[in-house]
């Protein structure tokens, strides 16, 4: 009726009558489309979830004209065969004119400029190669040519100033008669002991033809670096491969060609990426305060001739994440924190720091600058878009990438950062997604989605994946909160290691303050609560759904811990449990670790529990799964379902079984959150993936 009303208001006035009902027509049509466009949006499916495009690593050109960026394009659930995602290479111009280079049935990786910035050497495996090789292909138009292969995977590598010569990251070539002896049934596996070194290559590219030289290193190489005037390099090394030693003993070091090594930078803890200044006699390098910061974000530069370390930005508020020299004496870094980042740069002669990207305007999660520090490019999303490239210059952001062009037609839900109060009177913060038709004073259901680690963090930008199916579960009517408690990274070391010693105690109570206050906000339905996540975040859920059971209606648990025994006897980071989270090993005080451990608690168990893990995970075994599922089973007369995923580790990587952990995951919240449950006590084990093969299959012979 008001806006009939407006439109009657012809006439009643003199001069300018005309102009004003033009001008409130033109605000009511304009109304009306606003309206009518979003009434056409669409909700998120799960397929769309998992098959989003998103931009994996972008590279600046030497003299910044052009970018490099890899396109991860997932393969789709039951039209693709089963297998890792494709990932494809394109470049970008500073005005966003975007080609494709190496498209279709790929998996590029490691992309890297020449000194000349006239070709992009990448990483793949591709026509008849049974191993990843190093190809290189022209800006300027051509075909990409093999640069060296090896006769086992070729990991990282690093071209020479001249780029007349790379050195690659490979373990030896596969022994032949071992393939022999598999095929006549000898298959016996050495735990920790059958395993091989990294070793570093180094090829002569003027002169292919000669084979690569191995350099005399006795160490496990993680990944090198030429320094950009001498044929020295940056080598990351650690005493053996076992993934415990690259969190807890790995170093960096300065080598000669010869292997022989003429620097050591001292450091412990965990490292992150090191770079040398342009003039070489500095290295930057992100590392930890010390054995037990949960995680590198500290930023420390050595000076190469004798390794001397100065750490700057002492005792920074957040983490740093990435770090790109802009000349010989200014250092830009990325920094996280809170849920937000910022881009700042240190003047090494003065030790001022100058914020360049203010904090709160983005999430950034990679930085690259050209040669002469003038053009800074980064990937980056927002809460409604996937990762893209964006151009970062003096603090405005240039989109230059748009991979998914349908998301202008998604409902997109509200998503903000909150904070709140513990307890104890602790700050915390976390993310909130409103449900898409959010209307005030309605309580809705909530989804908590808990992040692993638990030294990691929850940022205010793209969120959405298979594990955390935002957009679709806030489109059907939840909300979802997704919380940064302590122990988590973004608000300095100090707070990250506020969980230590305290297994699922304060830490997890951070869990339940967070429903505390979203009930008093009168947002959620505190009787209607679900929570998942996975590794810590799954523990977090197992907790939820035994100790913590009365504040949980329903728990999705992924690859989580239910046992504190037996998971620091099964894991491969005995070590790095020890430095970072439990501060004790179990036989300090066996019955401590029992009583943090779900298990313990299976007997309070009320809340309706699907436990889902891949059957190939190293870091927490399946059998944590198959132990919580067996004690509740056993123990007591509630809902629970174990679900294992064949050839899968520490997270589902294909698209296939990401899909089906989607389905499984917002079918279990709508039976136990939404009451879709029909008078039944537990939905169908299957999902009956066959119909919809069926009904794509009919759909695409319709089509041909």
């Amino acid at each position: 009726m008001r806006i009939i009303d407006l439109m009657r208001t012809k006439g009643r006035h003199h001069q300018g009558g005309n102009q004003r009902f033009m001008w409130i027509t033109g605000v009511v049509l304009g109304l009306l489309v606003s309206f009518s466009a979003f009434a056409k949006k669409d909700m998120m499916t799960l397929e769309q979830t998992v098959t989003a495009h998103y931009v994996g690593s972008s590279v600046v050109s030497p003299d910044g004209a052009l970018t490099a960026y890899t396109l991860v394009k997932p393969r789709t659930p039951y039209e693709d065969e089963d297998g890792s995602h494709y990932v494809e290479l394109h470049v970008v111009d500073k005005q966003g004119n975007s080609r494709p280079f190496i498209t279709g049935k790929v998996s590029v990786s490691s992309v890297q400029w020449s000194p000349d910035g006239q070709s992009i050497y990448y990483r793949a495996k591709r026509n008849e190669d049974k191993y990843s090789s190093i190809y290189r292909i022209p800006v300027d138009g051509g075909e990409s040519v093999k640069v060296i292969s090896h006769k086992n995977n070729i990991g990282s590598f690093t071209l020479n100033a001249d780029g007349d010569t790379l050195v690659f990251v490979a373990k030896p070539a596969k022994d032949k008669s071992k393939e022999k002896l598999i095929k006549k049934g000898f298959k016996a596996e050495i735990y920790e002991e059958d395993i091989q070194f990294n070793h570093a290559y180094q090829v002569n590219l003027d002169n292919l033809e000669e084979e690569p030289v191995q350099l005399d290193i006795d160490a496990h190489v993680l990944s090198a670096q030429f320094h950009p005037g001498k044929d020295h390099l940056l080598l990351r090394t650690t005493p053996t491969p076992h993934i415990d030693d690259n969190y807890t003993a790995s170093e960096y070091g300065i080598y000669r060609l010869n292997g022989k090594r003429i620097q050591a930078f001292k450091t412990e803890g965990k490292l992150g990426e090191a770079e040398w200044s342009p003039d070489g006699k500095y290295v930057a390098m992100i590392g930890a305060e010390d054995k037990h910061d949960p995680a590198d974000g500290r930023l420390f530069v050595a000076r190469s001739s004798n390794g001397k370390m100065t750490e700057y930005v002492k005792d920074y508020a957040g983490h740093i994440k990435a770090i790109e020299w802009l000349s010989d004496n200014h250092l830009a870094f990325l920094g996280h924190m809170g849920t937000s980042s910022e881009v700042s740069v240190i003047n090494l002669k003065s030790d001022q720091v100058e914020n360049r990207l203010p904090l709160g305007k983005a999430v950034l999660r990679g930085l690259d600058v050209s040669q002469d520090g003038e053009t800074m490019v980064a990937t980056m999303s927002r809460a409604n878009h996937t990762r893209e490239v964006y151009a970062v210059n003096q603090g405005e952001l240039k989109r230059l990438t748009h991979s998914n062009p349908w998301l202008e037609n998604i409902a997109m839900p509200k998503q903000i950062s909150i904070k709140y109060t513990a307890r104890d009177g602790l700050e915390l913060e976390g993310i909130l997604v409103y449900p898409v038709d959010y209307k005030k004073n309605q309580r809705y259901p909530l989804i908590m989605m808990v992040h692993g680690g638990p030294e990691s963090h929850i940022s205010n930008e793209w969120l959405d994946r298979y594990a955390y199916p935002i957009k679709h579960a806030t489109g059907n009517g939840f909300a979802v909160f997704l919380p940064n408690y302590r122990g988590s990274t973004g608000r300095g070391v100090e707070f990250s290691k506020k969980g230590q010693a305290d297994y699922a105690g304060a830490e997890f109570d951070d869990l339940v303050d967070a429903i505390t206050h979203l009930d008093n906000e009168g947002i959620i339905d505190k009787d209607r609560v679900g929570i998942t996540g996975g590794s810590y975040g799954g523990y977090a859920s197992a907790w939820a759904a035994t100790a913590l059971s009365e504040h949980f209606a329903a728990s999705v648990m992924f690859v989580g811990i239910s046992n504190q025994l037996s998971k620091f006897g099964t894991t491969d980071i005995p070590k790095e449990m020890y430095n970072v989270h439990a501060r004790k090993y179990p036989w300090d005080n066996w019955m401590w670790m029992l009583e943090r451990s779900p298990i313990y608690h299976t007997d309070k168990a009320q809340t309706p529990l699907l436990i889902m893990h891949g059957k190939n995970d190293t870091r927490v075994h399946p059998a944590q799964s198959m132990e919580l599922y067996r004690y509740v089973k056993t123990r007591t007369d509630t809902p629970v379902r174990l679900v294992y995923y064949p050839g899968e580790g520490h997270g589902n990587r294909k698209a296939a079984a990401q899909l089906d952990y989607a389905k499984r995951l917002m079918r279990w919240m709508n039976f136990y959150l939404k009451g879709e449950n029909k008078g039944q006590q537990i939905p169908p084990y299957d999902l009956n993936h066959q119909a919809q093969l069926e009904k794509d299959d009919k759909e695409k012979d319709a089509e041909e």
